[in-house]
């Protein structure tokens, strides 16, 4: 299937695209459908679905950013639940698939971000940048609103950087948080790129080629911990 954008208005009711498993979002595989099962067992409406849905993705699958890869298989909820590590886009990806195992229309949301605390370490690999292109989130369409929902930061994470977790109710959009327990500026949202019924592979992989440096692309494995390294603790510009 094709990726196509939402265009219509936030409350008109999704089309069928919204709720099937794509190559991306496959939860077609057993994985993925016995994962969204089991997390919401017993729940009584779509959107205590979709609550236990993004804290499980959410705290179970640690954040990673130097996971962040060129390979389809990258993107795929089940590689992602496998490995249970991931970046933004993956792990969005896995509450998209997830929330369209148990019946929730859902969709795929790009922007880009500029992380105010990003870590020296993740910094130089980025090239110097603290831009993250093509941010990644999940739509979910419950009560007959798309609300945004990102799940991209665990909580140990939050807790060793001093972020504030984000907080999802299934009503209000639970965006990464633009300040830090401390104050300081954390999360900036800049750039909205549209919303997808499946993840755009070739869009993505063709503008992070064009915007960091191939060396980006193998910095990732068994062992590397994101959450050992220490965010910066003041804000640099971007130029």
């Amino acid at each position: 299937m094709g990726n196509t954008t939402i265009i219509s208005e936030p409350t008109r009711e999704p089309s069928a695209e919204y709720l099937r498993p794509t190559e991306f979002l496959d939860f077609d595989n057993p994985s993925v459908q016995e994962f969204a099962e089991e997390t919401t067992r017993g729940a009584k409406d779509p959107t205590e679905r979709a609550v236990r849905l993004f804290y499980r993705v959410r705290d179970v699958i640690r954040y990673d950013p130097y996971r962040i890869g060129l390979g389809r298989e990258t993107y795929r909820a089940s590689h992602v639940l496998g490995v249970r590590a991931g970046f933004c886009i993956p792990k969005g990806n896995l509450l998209a698939a997830s929330a369209r195992a148990v019946g929730i229309a859902s969709a795929i949301g790009l922007s880009d971000v500029v992380n105010h605390l990003c870590t020296e370490k993740l910094r130089r690999a980025m090239g110097g940048t603290d831009l993250f292109i093509h941010h990644g989130y999940a739509l979910l369409y419950l009560d007959g609103r798309w609300i945004k929902a990102a799940p991209a930061f665990n909580i140990e994470l939050c807790n060793k950087f001093g972020v504030l977790p984000t907080e999802f109710d299934g009503k209000s959009d639970a965006l990464l948080q633009p300040i830090d327990s401390q104050g300081r500026r954390h999360m900036e949202y800049v750039t909205n790129h549209g919303v997808w019924s499946d993840f755009p592979y070739e869009r993505v992989v063709r503008d992070f080629r064009a915007f960091y440096p191939e060396t980006l692309f193998q910095q990732g494995g068994e062992g590397v911990r994101f959450e050992d390294e220490r965010p910066l603790t003041k804000p640099t510009s971007r130029s």
